[in-house]
């Protein structure tokens, strides 16, 4: 063992001797660099030979490119065309002229706002404004088919008078009640679903009437089975195009409509301005307080008569 040793320590002596002190860092440097240099040339040569190798592949197993891409990229690229939008609507330029700025308002208010923060394309706006015009005209083409005199003069008088009925009697049960307990506005609501119940019994419009939301939901239901009648299948099965169109029509034109018609100030102007060139006389004052017992309508029809003769 000692031999050993021994002469293995006069080896390291004289290996030391021989190449120096440092040669230990040098060894160790020349290994790493082998080993290292080994690594790069391995992995560059399995990059070139992996990219040779799937470029073969491709072209052998791949199927060739489709043409529908660029097909699609060329057209793109091509200016858009100019769409022709017959302004006609209904034949009669009285009414075609409003009903084009009604179309034009919605589409402002409800479309524009917010469309043109994602395109300039005036594609979009022009087939919205196309499918409405559509409905527009299916729809004034049909209602020239209709024999609208029965319907004036018989069922549009007798629901006015069934409202007017079930108000009377509204009113009625409301003055009936103790005189202490004094009637709200939301009593006489109630009051008056409650006998539009009794006398119509199956129909009660309590939700409509009263809720905001299930208003705004009869009247997308509504505008949903009015596309149906008036819309192209093509155009009624393009869901995004329909709901908007819908929406138009239930939030921009049909609510706003209803709310004004039953705003109390404009039925007042509205009736004033009926009955502002009618001869109004002393007879017809008379015979419509012969007509009435309420002592409201009354007093409203003598301010009326009043504000007239002034």
């Amino acid at each position: 063992i000692l031999s050993i040793w021994g002469w293995g320590s006069l080896g390291i002596v004289l290996f030391l001797i021989t190449f120096g002190p440092f040669v230990i860092f040098y060894l160790t440097f020349y290994i790493l660099c082998f080993v290292g240099g080994g690594l790069v040339v391995t992995l560059l040569f399995g990059k070139t030979n992996s990219e040779k190798y799937l470029e073969q592949c491709e072209h052998s197993f791949l199927p060739p490119t489709s043409t529908g891409v660029p097909k699609c990229l060329e057209e793109m690229k091509r200016e858009a065309r100019t769409i022709k939008i017959d302004r006609r609507l209904t034949g009669a330029n009285i009414i075609d002229e409003p009903l084009q700025q009604v179309i034009q308002f919605s589409l402002r208010d409800y479309v524009q706002y917010w469309y043109y923060t994602l395109s300039d394309d005036e594609s979009f706006l022009l087939e919205i404004r196309q499918t409405l015009q559509n409905a527009l005209i299916q729809f004034a083409t049909r209602s020239k088919e209709i024999d609208w005199q029965p319907y004036f003069t018989t069922r549009i008088v007798d629901d006015f008078g069934t409202h007017l009925r079930v108000f009377r009697k509204a009113q009625q049960k409301i003055t009936e009640k103790d005189d202490q307990v004094k009637g709200t506005a939301e009593d006489l609501v109630d009051t008056f679903f409650e006998v539009e119940v009794e006398m119509e019994k199956e129909v009660c419009r309590d939700l409509v009437c009263t809720s905001p939301k299930d208003e705004e939901g009869f009247l997308r239901d509504l505008c949903e089975v009015l596309l149906y009648l008036l819309l192209p299948p093509g155009d009624f099965q393009n869901k995004i195009m329909r709901y908007f169109v819908r929406e138009i029509l239930a939030r921009g034109i049909l609510l706003p409509l209803i709310n004004q018609l039953s705003d109390p100030d404009y039925i007042n102007q509205y009736v004033i301005w009926m009955i502002r060139d009618s001869n109004c006389n002393y007879e017809a004052f008379m015979n419509i307080i012969k007509l009435s017992d309420n002592i409201g309508e009354l007093e409203a029809t003598f301010f009326i008569f009043v504000f007239l003769i002034c």
